[in-house]
């Protein structure tokens, strides 16, 4: 863990090692008690792929499957 700081424009520096672990950008997330930075990836959609490619059932089966456990939730 590092502390940072903001410079007299608002502006905060993240150290190096943790700019290049998780790149330049970040969506700020306000929290209860404070914030949190998430990595945006340079290109979303292939991350969105790399976190999936492991998943081997369609679209419509997980959205099927989604359906019916919310039924299921709710008490049909």
């Amino acid at each position: 863990m590092s502390d940072a700081s903001l410079d007299d424009r608002g502006r905060l520096t993240l150290p190096k090692e943790v700019r290049e672990r998780y790149g330049n950008r970040y969506h700020v997330v306000q929290l209860p008690d404070g914030i949190k930075l998430v990595p945006i990836a340079d290109d979303p959609l292939d991350a969105l792929r790399d976190e999936f490619s492991d998943v081997d059932r369609s679209v419509d089966e997980l959205r099927r499957d989604g359906r019916e456990a919310a039924l299921d939730e709710a008490g049909r």
